[in-house]
């Protein structure tokens, strides 16, 4: 089984910054790819961006310039580094890995519960 838990989640002013970060755990053989996805309310879930093992990333057009995704490879943990935030950017922010299992090796996507992210003033 693996597990993936987001931190860094909370209430920040717009223009500010916040740092989100998810580590992956358990029976994990070969991560391939992590990558942030997002929920406002009343809205479809969507990626914001996306990193891959060998380090290529790329981002959703709304946040590009204005949110970073960097991995740590020795610790399986994705940040997502978002600055200027906006209320627009308002949303359950979500962890996803795709991840090969070192006990059935299956390769498949796993999920966090999501971390909230709120930009008001």
């Amino acid at each position: 089984q693996v597990q993936l838990v987001e931190s860094g989640g909370g209430l920040v002013q717009p223009g500010g910054s916040l740092r989100l970060s998810c580590a992956a755990s358990g029976s994990i053989r070969s991560i391939y790819a992590m990558s942030w996805y997002r929920q406002a309310p009343g809205k479809q879930r969507e990626l914001v961006a996306g990193i891959t093992s060998g380090g290529s990333a790329n981002y959703a057009a709304s946040v590009k310039g204005q949110f970073t995704i960097s991995g740590d490879t020795a610790k399986n943990t994705v940040y997502l580094q978002m600055n200027r935030l906006k209320p627009e950017d308002t949303a359950v922010y979500y962890c996803n890995a795709d991840v090969r299992d070192n006990m059935w090796y299956v390769r498949m996507d796993y999920w966090g519960q999501g971390t909230q992210v709120t930009v008001s003033s």
